[in-house]
């Protein structure tokens, strides 16, 4: 395909859209008995967990298949052939099908944004898998898409769609606890190191293609597939990849519908000896005025050489949000809420949020928005505060164990999790005053726009907005104008 042709058409097709008052000029009009064609764009784990899914729903048929890599569109797409279902491994070729209503993108992260843009140009509805977005800007442009072109645009927070969390979320934002104090969200969940290589480029695949916006430059890492996350060309690291879904939850809890209006990082890559570039252990603070939340990620087992993990209060990846009458602990299987002493008062049992890709086709089958349970402007909200943490850790430098301390010396929880993370390293075999964590800068947040508007400490503003609107590599560009 012809980059600039395609984007030409794609101009053209965007203001043909405009020009119609249904917003969905040559796009079919769904009846309550016509299948709705999808197609699954990436088809990894959790591309191939959605193929298993969407193919199994009643009015749904699988149209479209696509995965850079051929090897592997051919082994998952094996019981599709001859089904009339098409096959490619360019994005773009199933983006401008006129036979495909719907597409589920489940990529590596840096090419979520722009898929599911080119996907409302061209009239087509949207499930993005989290986060939705590989930077602040690209949530944004989501969003202007989505309701420019009158699309339907799902992100994948599936707990969003648990009864079992919804509950406990009425509860507490009831007032029956008091005022809320604080949030904590621990993730710990194990990684082991991706190993180094000699520079290589897969043979097997267009690894241009595969590259797309990001840097064209060769891998070092052991495989290809799933490592990408630890690569802040292609992923977000654990923060963006794993406890953005915990966060998500807290944060519909806390009833917040912004960014923080101040951030900080500190973390580090400790106990692998490998090329990986994001923090495999990691403490964000996201400082929101009426209560902040401290997320935290730990990648190591419980001691060197141990493959259990630490926990707290029972949670290893989920949510402890307090209240100045108790506490609310859990996530995957629902939750209680405990007294100041510990004591369980109530219990929410969770399901997992199962039905989430059956609520996205629904929304699409209705053409209505606002059925939608986690609706892009929450998976912007959600992914761009986990962008801010790794943000500032990339702009952080080497810091001692007291000048951490003292950066987040306001805030009691980020200084008891901090003292914790110290204690697990040690645990590890890891001596903070040899191997040092690095420290990012306090960040501020204008909270209208999502733009940060100031540091405090290591780095510069026009480094951080850089990070916050990302870079692009032609021809694989952010229009200016969605």
């Amino acid at each position: 395909m012809n980059h600039s042709k395609s984007y030409s058409r794609r101009g053209f097709l965007k203001q043909a859209v405009l020009a119609s008052s249904a917003l969905c000029a040559g796009k079919r009009v769904l009846g309550a008995n016509d299948d709705i064609r999808v197609a699954i764009i990436g088809l990894g784990g959790k591309g191939g967990d959605h193929l298993r899914t969407f193919d199994g729903f009643d009015g749904v048929r699988i149209a479209g298949l696509c995965d850079v890599d051929p090897r592997r569109l051919d082994e998952r797409g094996r019981d599709f052939k001859g089904k009339g279902v098409f096959f490619a491994t360019d994005a773009r070729k199933i983006i401008d099908r006129k036979d495909i209503d719907a597409v589920v993108i489940a990529t590596c992260d840096h090419w979520h944004a722009l898929l599911a843009i080119w996907a409302c140009q061209s009239g087509k509805d949207v499930y993005v898998e989290k986060p939705v977005s590989h930077n602040i800007l690209e949530g944004r442009k989501m969003i202007q898409a989505a309701r420019k072109y009158g699309r339907i645009m799902q992100a994948g927070l599936q707990y969003r769609s648990d009864e079992g969390l919804a509950e406990p979320a009425q509860y507490l934002q009831s007032g029956k606890l008091g005022k809320m104090l604080r949030a904590h969200v621990p993730w710990y969940e194990l990684r082991p190191g991706i190993g180094i290589k000699e520079p290589y480029t897969p043979d097997w695949l267009d690894y241009d293609m595969y590259c797309g916006p990001g840097e064209l430059k060769p891998l070092r890492r052991n495989q290809l597939h799933y490592d990408w996350h630890w690569m802040w060309n292609t992923g977000t690291g654990d923060l963006g990849n794993s406890s953005v879904h915990a966060f998500d939850i807290c944060r519909m809890m806390m009833g917040y519908k912004s960014l923080p209006p101040r951030a900080i990082c500190v973390g580090g890559r400790f106990g692998v000896d490998d090329v990986g570039e994001t923090p495999n252990t990691q403490l964000t603070l996201l400082d929101y005025d009426e209560a902040p939340v401290v997320v935290e990620n730990r990648n190591l087992g419980d001691k060197k050489g141990s493959r259990n993990l630490d926990h707290v209060l029972g949670v290893r990846e989920g949510i402890i949000l307090t209240y100045e009458g108790g506490y609310f602990a859990g996530l995957r299987a629902g939750g209680w809420i405990y007294d100041t002493n510990g004591k369980r008062i109530k219990q929410f049992v969770g399901g997992g949020g199962g039905n989430h890709t059956k609520n996205f086709i629904e929304a699409v089958r209705k053409r209505d928005s606002s059925t939608l349970k986690a609706p892009i402007e929450e998976g912007h909200i959600s992914s761009a505060c986990c962008h801010l943490g790794n943000i500032s850790y990339r702009l952080g430098v080497p810091a001692t164990p007291d000048r951490i301390k003292g950066a987040i010396k306001n805030n009691d929880l980020a200084g008891r999790v901090f003292d914790s993370i110290a204690e697990h390293l040690k645990a590890n075999e890891v001596d903070l005053g040899r191997s040092a964590a690095t420290l990012g800068p306090l960040m501020t947040v204008d909270t209208a726009s999502d733009e940060i508007v100031g540091l405090d400490g290591s780095g510069t503003l026009a480094a951080a907005t850089k990070l916050a609107h990302g870079t692009y590599r032609k021809p694989f560009v952010m229009p200016e104008e969605v």
